[in-house]
């Protein structure tokens, strides 16, 4: 047995990498980020989850001279897989040396790109997509476009997660390429203005299709592969071999091989695997790893190290596809994607029956994953998975559903079983393996209900049918989302010659990622079915014995809500065929409806360009170049009532990994113990004796490589003991008992609004102590918390921060480390989505990382995992309220009394200011009077802190849910109650006393009336009653909800320097997190300097650079949050270039007194010349007029429930935002969307939940949903009000980065009136409970929504139809 050795060859955009030594455990992208200079591919979440790390793969086919290629995850790709292939990043794709490709600068020229962590990936897919449209036989588009369709188009990045934009600007970059899109439904751009007329591509970035350079693969490699295949060829003539030779591509190596110093190897034949695997297996084989494609460690993290690696693509066995007349026979290693393609293209030629199911098939497989997942992801990996690790395939219940068989290789034997038997076999050893899939043919004629409204006609049909279906519910319908649970049906049909009613004559009924280990069969169902004329009577006894026999195992989460899927999906399956079923499934559907599935957002713009384009390629300044960094990883230790070591030691023969352990014992004397602090306390950087909180950081390990250090970490033994110590307390309720609080300082204390006694008194209705809980949010950054330390002379420590807080991160630095402020140096160049998160979270970060750096005296940088980050960083504030209210019948509200109980976590944080802010934004309507309480909680969980709108979005939204209890209560429309309790002028000034500013400011009454006062809103409502009654599974619902947020503006600091040749630099204490701080900072440098000529003849804008933040360079920059910094940081540089202005204005009017005209380069020249400072510094300090103001806007969101599976879609908002006069119109626009879509998360999805002992366990993209492009609405349509010139104000702007966020409450309740509706209808299934009243948690997740619409309402309604039947019939 040989295995020649090779050295690893492959290209990245164009260049040739050889490698003789490398770890075979390497991923492509720690390569691309640790060994080269194309660092555009990010580490997001490491589970292939997020798209950050995309590239494209391109592969090369001697035999036919084809290149391939498609979009993979750099994170689970390893680099020995990738021998003799060519990858292309984001730099390759364009970049400012060699030019921008027109993909990138759409999505600059569309404002795609906020923070820009997640847009090389977000390119990279659609550069993929793009490619692969293109070499397909599609007719030619015209000049300028892709053969990508619209749909295509937008589902190119459906895998791909941002945080900042709420994508509709990605969408409408994407759209842009498809020849059958509408220009002109495109939303802002900088190519073309609102109303203009004859809009074509010719105004895009140019896109040729036969010159972008994407269909090149190096010349060299194909020269390295054709030599070898010669060379292969030969050697097999002189062994006097016929063998034809394998296409030599990603899946076939051209002979057996080994990389890696013969660690990683790819034999090409079963034979020569088992011999290899014999060999291993007499060494124990517990080190070495098959691999296909490496996509199930996403899921499955790996704690080991192997020593080696066998790469099972190579063996043409498993990379088959054949077709005989009994089926589909596929290879274990054939790709998902691949699969897709192969079902489709087999069906063609085939008989209805097949085709259909073999469509719905790929139509089912084509909703797993992600297409860069599923583009390297093999079919054989899954179904292992499935069987020896219990994953809940989608695919494999499919495949049980239609009777699909395996062939397995056991060393001693091969077997074809089939996959029940599989599936039932006691879990595969490493030495099993799974060769083929057959997917067998059906020979009856095929009716497909899929997508039929109508009740199937039978009565034309004298053969059989084949009735073929799949399912599944998920917390989004695309990507990495398991499914709650996944359904396959098959059944064939044949008409009752008495009846004349369809009867099941045979029917296979497949369930998966039910709680069980494996998918399985429902037999008793299946049997009770068969023979059975399917009436209403018989559906009602096979939900009731499906509901006895496939109960989910305890503790299986959401168990009641799972059994009430799979009943909802057999009786869709079957409620067609029963003829007495009083109302079918049917569906009609109004004219504001998105007509198409496909068209995952249509959004209409109305908007004009202010903004300068945007550059996408971003430079990541935490990527500077130290090749002596170590790595290092944030221990968590979780606490448990018994000794219980944290993970287990890393087996790796032969080697070991060297670490280094940092803990409060290495702070230096004179140090603190301190990652943290406020005004309001610090919070330790590590645990000292006592861990108080689950999760708690007990030190740092470092390694020379990030998996190493994580590793290692692992291995720590932790021995705990609560003796002498009291039960944590881990709850509100916990924290009341135990009198655990923190003080809130009586200046941040609100005051109360009138007498709520008195206003009791006068009110005709009370609802008294009725509770509202409200759950956390993890802020969800792309970029994990990251630092760089590197030790400078002097004693000195120079670190690069991601973080909202530069100068609080020296301090915390200079503490620690016990040494003055000055020898500390903090800079931060821009920051990958913070929300809050980047504020005091990221300090303990920046001090560990400066720490270790300081004891080992070497550059050291640090950067969490998803999952350490997901532990510590805390979110949003859980809270539970309660409150009392009393109303007049008219809906007038008298009187409001809230008690607040806020989770704080451990430590203060800024956790006393939220009483102040949830008050505020609770204010928003005249309760009369308005009483409260607030109590800040003292909890052994970890530190919550402030998260966008932090308070704000939870006040906002207790009003709302009163505004809903009232009306219900009155069984009146919510929005009469919120229309009769808006302020008017005089209760404003009341309520929010010294900033509700002038009559003319106050635009709330006029946005809440262009929603609910015109007659079309009139007509929406009737149309949603109408859609209501004529659908019986399906409810809408329509919710307009008012906001008023106050802000206030702090103190910042500004410089503004002209260098010699008249470029313009820019420092401010704001930092850009991805909200455009630098474009409008930008702007008004170049704004404020233009001020020198009046008829604004010199453009100065691209004179301008912003740089970065450096606390020895600009001191007192203070924090960047609460939505202001934006305009304080515009002021702060408008204020410098006054100065400026008044020293260049003399030389300037001398000159044109001389020459008549003086140009920019000239003034500059002349004023050096003159030794006049062109460097100016300014502290912004806003007086008592512009400090705090009010903002105002509305949203109307409709939503529609299916109440079978409890999914909601958000099919349209509105939603009109004051903006005063925007500072950029791009950058304002693009704040509003990402907030909102960012609160639809936080209301809707975003479940951030801990254990009984206090860990978040929630703690991936497997776990932890965000909004993504499939669950945005489907038309959004945002108004900016231009409410005219304020004296006080920057350039008379407001806030736009958080108060949108709480318009999202609009989605929460629009899905609460179609749940009422759904409750009305089915008022005889919920006897016990009100139809009007009920509380909808936050976030409403599909369980949630199910339940509140009746887990039994199928078994209820089946039950009425009976009824109704027989009353007919007698």
């Amino acid at each position: 047995m040989e295995f020649p050795a090779r050295s690893l060859v492959f290209a990245i955009n164009g260049v040739r990498f050889e490698l003789s030594e490398i770890d075979p455990s390497t991923t492509l992208l720690e390569f691309l980020r640790t060994e080269t200079r194309f660092k555009g591919a990010k580490l997001g979440c490491g589970e292939g989850g997020c798209g950050a790390c995309v590239v494209l793969l391109s592969t090369y086919d001697p035999t036919c001279r084809q290149v391939k290629q498609f979009s993979v995850s750099s994170c689970l790709t390893l680099l020995c897989s990738i021998h003799l292939c060519s990858v292309t990043t984001v730099e390759g794709l364009g970049n400012c040396k060699d030019g921008f490709h027109a993909i990138q600068k759409r999505f600059a020229g569309f404002h795609a790109s906020q923070c820009g962590f997640c847009t090389p990936g977000m390119c990279m897919s659609l550069c993929a997509a793009l490619a692969n449209a293109d070499k397909s036989r599609r007719p030619e588009p015209p000049n300028g476009f892709s053969k990508i369709t619209l749909a295509e188009a937008e589902k190119s990045i459906a895998g791909n997660l941002c945080r900042c934009t709420g994508y509709r600007p990605i969408i409408d970059a994407c759209k842009s390429f498809a020849a059958d899109v509408d220009l002109e439904d495109l939303g802002l751009n900088s190519f073309w203005k609102n109303g203009d007329k004859d809009v074509n591509v010719n105004m895009l970035p140019l896109y040729d299709r036969t010159q972008n350079g994407l269909g090149t693969f190096p010349d060299f490699l194909k020269s390295e592969i054709e030599s070898s295949m010669h060379s292969y060829s030969c050697s097999l003539a002189a062994n006097g071999s016929n063998h034809s030779i394998p296409a030599v591509d990603i899946l076939n190596p051209i002979e057996n091989m080994s990389l890696a110093q013969g660690r990683w190897y790819r034999p090409s034949s079963i034979n020569e695997l088992r011999k290899l695997m014999v060999a291993e297996e007499m060494n124990g084989m517990s080190n070495v790893k098959l691999v296909a494609n490496n996509t199930g460690s996403g899921y499955y993290k790996e704690e080991d190290l192997f020593d080696k690696y066998i790469d099972i693509r190579g063996i043409p066995e498993l990379s088959v596809v054949k077709r005989n007349n009994r089926g589909i026979e596929i290879g274990a290693a054939v790709t998902i994607s691949r699969v897709i393609e192969v079902l489709r293209e087999e069906s063609e030629g085939l008989q209805l029956n097949e085709r259909l199911i073999f469509s719905k098939i790929a139509d089912h497989m084509n909703k797993i994953a992600s297409q860069f997942i599923r583009n390297t992801a093999s079919l054989g990996g899954n179904l292992i998975m499935a069987q020896r690790s219990q994953f809940p395939s989608d695919i494999a219940t499919i495949l049980l559903a239609i009777g699909s068989t395996v062939c397995i290789d056991m060393t001693s034997q091969r077997l074809t079983i089939s996959l029940e038997e599989f599936f039932g076999r006691p879990p595969c050893e490493n030495i099993t393996l799974l060769l083929s899939v057959h997917i067998p043919f059906q020979s009856s004629f095929t009716k497909s209900l899929s997508g039929m409204n109508d009740v199937t006609d039978f009565t034309s049909i004298t053969e059989c049918n084949l009735l073929f279906e799949t399912y599944r519910a998920s917390p989004r319908p695309l990507g990495n989302a398991l499914a709650y649970v996944n359904s396959a049906f098959l059944a064939q049909i044949s008409l009752n010659e008495v009846s004349g009613y369809p009867r099941v004559e045979s029917v296979r009924l497949a369930f998966g990622a039910f709680g069980f280990e494996h998918p399985f069969r429902a037999s008793n169902v299946e049997k009770f079915l068969v023979g059975k004329t399917v009436t209403a009577f018989i559906l009602l006894e096979a939900i009731k014995l499906l509901c006895e026999t496939i109960r989910p195992k305890d503790r299986t989460p959401h168990s009641d809500y799972r059994l009430s899927l799979a009943v909802g999906f057999l009786f869709k399956f079957l409620q067609p065929l029963a003829k007495d079923l009083t109302d079918p499934l049917k569906m009609v559907t109004d004219m504001d409806t998105v007509s198409s599935a496909e068209d995952l957002n249509a959004v209409p713009s109305n908007f004009s360009n202010s903004s300068h384009d945007k550059t996408v390629e971003v430079q990541d300044v935490y990527q500077v170049d130290h090749r002596s960094s170590l790595f290092s990883s944030k221990q968590v230790m979780v606490s448990s009532g018994d000794y219980c070591p944290v993970g287990q030691p890393i087996r790796k023969a032969g080697a070991e990994v060297q670490a280094s352990v940092i803990s409060h014992k290495d702070i230096p004397s004179g140090g603190e113990n301190i990652g943290s602090m406020t005004m309001f306390g610090d919070e330790p950087l590590f645990a000292n004796k006592i861990a108080e909180y689950a999760g708690q950081p007990l030190g740092v390990v470092i390694a020379e490589k990030q998996r190493f250090a994580n590793m290692a970490a692992k291995q720590a033994i932790i021995n705990y003991s609560t003796e002498n110590l009291e039960p944590p307390i881990l709850s509100i309720e916990d924290a009341v008992k135990r009198s655990s609080f923190f003080d809130v300082p009586p200046f941040l204390y609100p005051k109360q609004v009138g007498d709520f006694s008195k206003g009791m008194e006068g009110a005709d209705h009370k609802i008294l102590s009725q509770e509202i809980c409200l759950g956390s949010q993890y802020y969800f950054y792309l970029e994990t918390q990251t630092a760089l330390a590197v030790p400078d002379e002097d004693n000195c420590m120079l670190v690069y921060s991601s973080t909202q807080t530069p100068e609080t991160a020296q301090a915390i630095i200079a503490k620690c480390l016990g040494i003055p402020f000055h020898n500390v140096r903090v800079i931060t160049r821009r920051v990958g989505g913070g929300f809050g998160g980047k504020a005091t979270r990221s300090l303990r970060v920046a001090a560990a990382c400066a720490l270790a750096a300081h004891k080992l005296r070497r550059p050291i940088r640090m950067y969490l995992d998803r999952k350490t980050d997901m532990v510590l960083a805390g979110g949003r504030h859980p809270m539970k309220v309660t409150y009392s209210v009393g109303f007049k019948s008219s809906g007038k509200i008298t009187a409001l009394h809230v008690d607040l109980m806020i989770n704080a976590g451990i430590s203060e944080d800024v956790s006393p200011m939220l009483p102040h802010n949830i008050i505020g934004s609770l204010k928003k309507y005249n309760w009369g009077a308005l009483s409260f309480t607030a109590k800040v909680c003292k909890t052994n969980i970890s530190t919550k802190s402030a998260m966008r709108g932090p308070g704000e979005v939870q006040g906002s939204f207790i009003a709302e849910a009163i505004i809903e209890h009232v009306a219900s209560s009155l069984s009146v429309h919510a929005n009469l109650v919120r229309k009769v309790n808006l302020h008017n002028l005089e209760s404003l000034k009341m309520f929010y006393e010294g900033c509700a500013g002038e009559a003319s400011e106050y635009t709330l009454p006029y946005i809440f009336d262009k929603f609910t006062a015109y007659a079309g809103y009139n007509n929406h409502v009737e149309m949603i009653q109408l859609f209501n009654g004529c659908n019986k599974w399906r409810k809408r619902g329509l919710s307009c909800v008012p906001i008023i947020q106050p802000v206030m503006l702090r103190p910042t600091p500004g410089k503004v320097g002209i260098l010699n040749d008249g470029s313009i630099i820019v420092e401010v204490g704001g930092i850009e997190l991805g909200q455009g701080l630098w474009t409008k900072v930008k702007q008004m440098a170049a704004f404020g300097l233009g001020q020198l000529w009046e008829d604004g003849s010199q453009d100065l804008l691209e004179r301008v650079r912003v740089i970065q933040a450096d606390t020895l360079s600009l001191i007192q920059g203070g924090w960047t949050a609460g939505s202001t910094t934006s305009e304080s940081s515009c002021e702060a540089v408008r204020l410098a270039c006054n100065i400026l202005v008044d020293r260049l204005k003399f030389l300037k009017n001398s000159l044109e007194d001389k020459a008549g005209s003086v140009s920019w380069d000239t003034l500059i020249s002349q004023a050096t010349a003159q030794a006049i400072n062109l460097s100016a510094n300014t502290y912004f300090v806003p007086d008592l007029r512009s400090q705090a103001y009010l903002n105002y806007g509305a949203a109307l969101s409709e939503v529609e429930v299916d109440l079978l599976t409890g999914a909601t879609t958000v099919l349209r908002t509105d939603l009109c935002y004051d903006c005063g006069k925007s500072l950029s119109l791009a950058v304002d626009l693009g704040q509003i969307e990402g907030a909102f879509v960012q609160g639809i998360g936080f209301f809707m999805y975003e479940e951030y939940l801990a254990n009984s002992e206090g860990l978040n366990v929630t703690d991936g993209t497997w776990t932890y949903k965000i909004p993504t492009v499939d669950t945005i609405p489907k038309q959004f349509n945002v108004e900016l009000l231009n409410s005219g010139h304020h004296e006080d104000r920057v350039l008379s702007s407001k806030a736009s980065g958080e108060p949108p966020l709480l318009l999202a409450a609009s989605v929460h309740c629009a899905t609460r009136q179609a749940i009422k509706a759904a409750r009305e209808e089915y008022r005889s299934a919920m006897p016990t409970a009100s139809p009007d009243i009920f509380q909808l948690d936050v976030p409403a997740t599909m369980p949630v929504v199910k339940e509140l619409c009746g887990f039994d309402i199928v078994e209820r309604y089946l039950q009425n139809s009976i009824s109704i039947h027989r009353q007919e019939q007698a």
